[in-house]
């Protein structure tokens, strides 16, 4: 597909006398409706325009931001932006145009300042019609600044804020290419790290698949959905928290990753330098793991976050095959603490890709994998052979790191968990998953009830209801 410039898209718009109304623009300028002035025959497209960038005029017109929380490039200011000018857009001018869509664009932006300690984010959205006499639809993003100039961040986000309106209008019967084309003319520049699209005309899309399209068409590395399905932000429910993550293929989620999960976490919440009110669990799916179950990847996407909506968790999609990139990620948000809990077999495989990797640089290698404020929680393993309980502190790591390994462990950087469940370390989740394949009677007893039950009610996984014995 061809894409647009950024003034024949917004010129197009212009021209369509069906599309018409409201900018207001905080932080980084109008760039988005200087556009759209630039083109010519704005008049038939903008109501008005303005930016209330001043915080006292900004709540005079907003309302204020939570007591003592002095932020104002958030998802709340946002809201309360699309709500405000919408609404003034249907009262003010609903009887003089009966037959237009309206629509209502907003921004919060904190570019990067001269002394470049504000490395450059914000909140943009969009609340439009596609019908006259219609409820609103809203798309809802987070984009971070790439760029290292103020003003090449104010230009891309008035590139972005184009993108986004003809998007809507242009591409709302193909849902993941309005996700692709956000991203037009701006390749490089910005990251989308979260994505909302909602209302009558979305209806029927899953926003899980938002997140999964917004990672796997390289807007992030990273996108978060909670248990209630809803695309979230690191930087609203996770700032100034300390998280907890594990990374797994939950396909299906067994006992042994619910141990894992229950006793790393009490373990995670019970450390000195971890408040446990403002402690948060994350699982995390990686695209590469996707990839791995087949061409069929976005229904088995499905799959997997349904059974773990069903058990109440957070889950994280992200491109992070290395686990400093999904660190980074986070530290980015103030996070406080990090933790991420994992099989002894898997830490295995992250010590030996490491050394494989870096055999020139192991020092800087696992410096990177192990910062200061990020420990590893261990769950053990049985030796199939022998029997041999393998921990942390038993593990065989290469002899050429043996002295780094042990640092690490000295330094509590990779810990063990203390307690868990021996009986249950058989378990295996491909063999689990070729029992629900092939209709194997006793697959029941190695995963959660509630796992069972979706399971078979859903038919998830190509379950077989035709039992083979």
């Amino acid at each position: 597909m061809r894409v647009l410039e950024t003034e024949q898209k917004a010129l197009e718009i212009n021209l369509d006398d069906q599309i018409y109304g409201a900018f207001a623009e905080i932080g980084a300028g109008q760039e988005v409706a200087r556009h759209f002035f630039q083109v010519g025959a704005a008049a038939g497209t903008i109501a008005k325009t303005m930016s209330a960038y001043d915080k006292t005029v900004s709540d005079e017109i907003y309302g204020a931001e939570a007591k003592g929380s002095g932020r104002y490039v958030c998802e709340s200011r946002l809201y309360k932006m699309l709500d405000h000018e919408y609404a003034l857009m249907e009262n003010r001018l609903r009887t003089q145009r009966p037959d237009q869509t309206f629509f209502a664009f907003a921004d919060t932006v904190a570019a990067i300042n001269f002394q470049k300690t504000i490395k450059g984010d914000g909140w943009l959205g969009l609340r439009f019609q596609l019908k006259a006499h219609t409820a609103p639809n809203d798309l809802v993003l987070h984009v971070r600044l790439l760029d290292n100039d103020n003003r090449l961040q104010q230009q891309a986000v008035g590139i972005l804020g184009v993108n986004m309106i003809y998007a809507c209008h242009r591409f709302h019967r193909e849902p993941e290419t309005l996700i692709q084309s956000l991203m037009d003319n701006l390749h490089g520049r910005i990251a989308i790290d979260m994505i909302r699209l909602e209302g009558p005309d979305f209806r029927d899309l899953d926003n899980r698949l938002v997140s999964l399209w917004m990672v796997k068409n390289g807007l992030s590395n990273v996108a978060i959905f909670g248990p209630d399905k809803r695309n979230l932000h690191a930087g609203e429910f996770l700032y100034k928290k300390s998280i907890l993550i594990a990374r797994g293929s939950y396909r299906p989620p067994t006992l042994v990753q619910q141990d894992m999960i229950k006793n790393a976490y009490e373990q995670f919440r019970s450390e000195p330098d971890v408040n446990p009110e403002q402690s948060f669990f994350m699982a995390e799916i990686s695209l590469d793991n996707l990839r791995a179950s087949g061409d069929q990847y976005e229904r088995d996407f499905i799959d997997r976050a349904d059974l773990l909506c069903a058990l109440q968790e957070t889950v994280i999609i992200s491109n992070c095959v290395q686990h400093k990139k999904l660190i980074a990620y986070f530290d980015d948000y103030k996070v406080q603490r990090i933790g991420l809990t994992m099989g002894v077999r898997k830490l295995q495989n992250i010590i030996r890709e490491t050394c494989e990797h870096n055999p020139d640089n192991l020092l800087g290698a696992f410096g990177e994998l192990f910062p200061r404020k990020v420990r590893f929680y261990i769950y053990p393993a049985r030796e199939q052979d022998s029997n041999e309980l393998i921990t942390a502190r038993n593990l065989q790591a290469p002899e050429n790191i043996h002295f780094l390994y042990d640092y690490l462990l000295e330094n509590k950087n990779i810990v063990d968990i203390q307690h868990f469940n021996p009986n249950i370390l058989g378990i295996y989740h491909k063999e689990v998953l070729k029992m629900i394949q092939e209709g194997i009677p006793g697959w029941e007893e190695k995963v959660p009830d509630e796992v069972a039950r979706l399971v078979k009610e859903k038919r998830l996984f190509g379950y077989n209801v035709v039992i083979r014995y």
